[in-house]
C-alpha cells in the first residue's frame, strides 16, 4: 500500500503551501496550478513516460499495417518472415500496456490526490482562521460547494493539464515526425489544420468562460439553499408550508437549469463545429493521399498510414477542443478557492502576547463597535468593571448590544475605539488562542455533533478520566439521564443532538464547559425557550459552573439572574445602570420597569 506525502515544499504544511501558492500566483489560475503540484513534477513525469510506453501500440500499428500492404503489394521474398516478426513486436507492446499502465495510475493518481486533499486541508485551515464576522456573512453551503465541487473540478483539471494534454502532444508530435520523415508534402497538408483549430478555440474561449462562471454561482448559491430548507424542515412541517417551500425551491432548480442548459448548448456547439471541421478535412486528406499515390510519389499502404495519423491527429485536437469546456470550469474552481484562500478577513495572533494563565479581570473603557457595512455603532462609548471571580449579567431590550458585548469577550470581534482589558492586557494584543483556553461558551442554542454524549463533553479535551467525566456529569445534572440509557455515556446523541431534548442538550453544553475547567464562562440565554424543570436543573448546573470563576451571563427572564454579582443593564450600546438586583430594584429605573413587565 503506497501513501501519498503530505508534506509541503521546504518543510512547510501542504496547508500553508497550498495558501502562500495562491498568494503569490494570485490572479493566474495557470501559474496557481503548477504552483500546488511543486515536488510532485517528477510523479507527473513518470506517469507521462509510461503512459507513451503502453500507448506505443497505437503509434506503431499504422507504420506496421503500411509496410505488410507494401511488402503484399510488391510481393516481396520475406513477406511471410516479416509479417511474423511485425506480429511479435505487436503482441509485445501490447503485453507491455498491462504494467504500463499501473505505472501510468499509480504516479498520475498519486500528484493528483495529493493536490485533492492538500487544497481541501488548506481549505479547512483558512476556515478556521477567518473571522466569526466572515462566516456571519458567507452562507456555509457556498462554502461546502467550494470545499467539494469547487476541488474537485480543480483535480479534473490538473489530470486534463498535466497528462491529457501532454498525450495529446505527444500523439500529435510523433504522427508529425512520422509523416515528415515520409513525405515533406502531407507533413504540410496536416500543419494546415492546426491553425484552423486554434481559431475555433478562440473564438469560443470568451463565452464558455462567462458559462461557467454563471453556472459556478448559481449551483453555490443551489447549495445554500439546499442546505437552509433541510435545516427549515421541522419549522415547514410544523406550520404546513410544504408546498411554498417546493415552489421557492422549484425556482431556484429551474435557475440553475437554465445556467446549465446554457452552458450545455455553447460547449455542444463548440465541440460540434469542430468535429464537423476536422471530419471534412480528413474526407479531403483521404482524397489527396490517393492522388499522391495515383502519381507514385507515395506507396499504396503509405495512404492508411497517413489516414491513420492524420485520424489521429484530427482525434487528438478534438479531443483538446473537448478539454476547453473541462479547462473553462477548472479555472473558474481555482479563482473561486482562491476566494477563501486569499480572503484577508482573519484573527491574527502571530507574535503577540501568550496568557499563561488568566485571573478574569475585565474592564470596558469607553468602548465602540461597529459591524462592517453598518451605518450606526452597536456599541457607544461603553464603560463596564467586572472584577476576578464575579457574575455580571447582561439585560436589556433585543439590539441593545447584549451579545455584541458577549463576542468582544470572546474574542470573536475587536473594539473599534476605545479600550477593552483582560487583566490590565489590551485584547488586542494578546493571543487569543492562549486566551481562549481559559474560557468555555455555552450558548443560547447547544451545538452538539454526531457522536457519543463523551464525544461531546470531552470535545478537545484529551486524557480525560472516567472519575472527572462523571463529577462533570453530576456537576450539569446529567447523571439520571446518563445511567436510564443503555449505553451510558457512549450513547450516540444523533445529528445535531437531535435524540435529545432542549434541556438535555443545553446540559450536554454545561457539561462541555465545565471540563475545560474555566476561569471566564460566557452564557448567552443558556435557559431560554425551556420548560422549568429543565431550567431549574441547568440553573443548578450553572450554578456549578460559575463558582468562584468570572462570569458573563445574558438573561431575558431577570428572575434567573438574582444570583448575580452584579447586573448591567445595556440600552443604545451603553451601561445606563449597574448594580446588584437589589439595588436596582431599589433605584426603581430601567431594570425595575423590565422586572415589573415580567412579574
Amino acid at each position: 500500500m503506497f501513501k501519498i506525502n503530505m508534506k509541503g515544499p521546504r518543510g512547510k504544511s501542504v496547508e500553508d503551501w497550498f495558501i502562500e501558492c495562491y498568494k503569490k500566483n494570485e490572479g493566474h489560475p495557470m501559474k496557481i496550478l503548477l504552483g500546488l503540484y511543486r515536488g510532485n513534477y517528477n510523479k507527473f513525469f513518470l506517469a507521462v513516460v509510461f503512459f507513451f510506453i503502453k500507448h506505443s501500440p497505437v503509434w506503431v500499428l499504422p507504420i506496421i499495417t503500411a509496410n505488410i500492404i507494401n511488402e503484399v503489394t510488391v510481393g516481396d521474398a520475406n513477406c511471410w518472415r516479416n509479417m511474423i516478426i511485425y506480429g511479435i513486436i505487436m503482441i509485445v507492446l501490447i503485453a507491455l500496456n498491462i504494467p504500463m499502465n499501473y505505472g501510468y495510475t499509480r504516479y498520475k493518481s498519486l500528484a493528483t490526490r495529493y493536490c485533492e486533499t492538500g487544497l481541501r486541508k488548506a481549505l479547512v485551515q483558512k476556515l478556521q482562521q477567518l473571522s466569526i464576522a466572515y462566516h456571519t456573512e458567507t452562507q456555509s453551503g457556498r462554502l461546502q460547494s467550494k470545499i467539494m465541487r469547487d476541488v474537485e473540478a480543480v483535480e479534473t483539471l490538473s489530470t486534463q493539464m498535466f497528462l491529457s494534454i501532454l498525450n495529446i502532444a505527444l500523439n500529435i508530435g510523433i504522427a508529425l515526425a512520422v509523416t515528415i520523415s515520409k513525405s515533406m508534402v502531407v507533413f504540410i497538408f496536416f500543419l494546415l489544420t492546426t491553425p484552423i483549430a486554434a481559431l475555433t478555440m478562440v473564438s469560443f474561449r470568451n463565452v464558455m468562460k462567462k458559462r461557467n462562471t454563471e453556472f459556478r454561482k448559481e449551483m453555490e448559491e443551489t447549495s445554500a439553499r439546499v442546505m437552509e430548507m433541510v435545516e427549515l424542515i421541522p419549522v415547514t412541517r410544523a406550520h404546513a408550508l410544504e408546498e411554498e417551500e417546493v415552489n421557492k425551491m422549484s425556482g431556484q432548480l429551474l435557475a440553475v437549469a437554465e445556467k446549465g442548459y446554457r452552458l450545455d448548448v455553447i460547449q455542444s456547439l463548440f465541440g460540434s463545429v469542430g468535429w464537423a471541421i476536422f471530419q471534412v478535412f480528413q474526407i479531403i486528406c483521404l482524397i489527396f493521399t490517393g492522388w499522391l499515390a495515383l502519381g507514385h510519389k507515395i506507396q499504396v499502404g503509405d495512404i492508411t498510414l497517413y489516414q491513420s495519423y492524420f485520424t489521429t491527429i484530427v482525434n487528438q485536437v478534438s479531443s483538446l477542443m473537448a478539454l476547453i469546456p473541462t479547462i473553462a470550469k477548472g479555472v473558474e474552481s481555482v479563482n473561486s478557492i482562491g476566494e477563501v484562500l486569499l480572503a484577508d478577513d482573519v484573527e491574527r495572533n502571530e507574535g503577540k502576547k501568550e496568557l499563561e494563565k488568566v485571573e478574569g479581570a475585565f474592564e470596558f473603557r469607553d468602548v465602540h463597535f461597529r459591524y462592517h457595512n453598518s451605518g450606526h455603532d452597536v456599541l457607544n462609548g461603553l464603560n463596564l468593571k467586572v472584577n476576578k471571580g464575579e457574575t455580571i449579567a447582561l439585560v436589556g431590550e433585543s439590539g441593545a448590544g447584549k451579545s455584541t458585548i458577549l463576542n468582544l469577550v470572546i474574542g470573536f470581534n475587536m473594539p473599534t475605539g476605545g479600550l477593552l482589558t483582560i487583566d490590565g492586557e489590551d485584547i488586542t494584543q494578546i493571543d487569543l488562542r492562549s486566551y481562549r483556553k481559559h474560557l468555555a461558551v455555552v450558548p443560547q442554542t447547544s451545538i452538539l455533533f454526531s457522536g457519543s454524549i463523551r464525544d461531546n463533553i470531552t470535545y478537545g479535551q484529551e486524557n480525560v478520566s472516567d472519575e472527572m467525566l462523571r463529577q462533570v456529569i453530576e456537576a450539569a445534572n446529567l447523571a439520571e439521564l446518563v445511567d436510564s440509557l443503555p449505553d451510558g455515556v457512549d450513547t450516540a446523541v444523533g445529528e445535531h443532538g437531535g435524540t435529545l431534548s432542549g434541556g438535555q442538550r443545553q446540559r450536554i453544553s454545561i457539561a462541555r464547559a465545565l471540563i475545560r475547567n474555566p476561569q471566564v464562562i460566557v452564557l448567552d440565554e443558556a435557559t431560554s425557550a425551556l420548560d422549568s424543570i429543565s431550567e431549574k436543573l441547568i440553573q443548578e448546573a450553572i450554578s456549578n459552573l460559575t463558582r468562584e470563576r468570572t462570569t458573563f451571563i445574558v438573561a431575558h427572564r431577570l428572575s434567573t439572574i438574582r444570583d448575580a454579582d452584579k447586573i448591567a443593564v445595556i440600552a443604545d450600546g451603553r451601561c445606563v445602570e449597574y448594580g446588584t438586583f437589589d439595588e436596582l430594584m431599589a433605584l426603581k429605573g430601567e431594570f425595575y420597569k423590565m422586572k415589573m413587565i415580567q412579574s
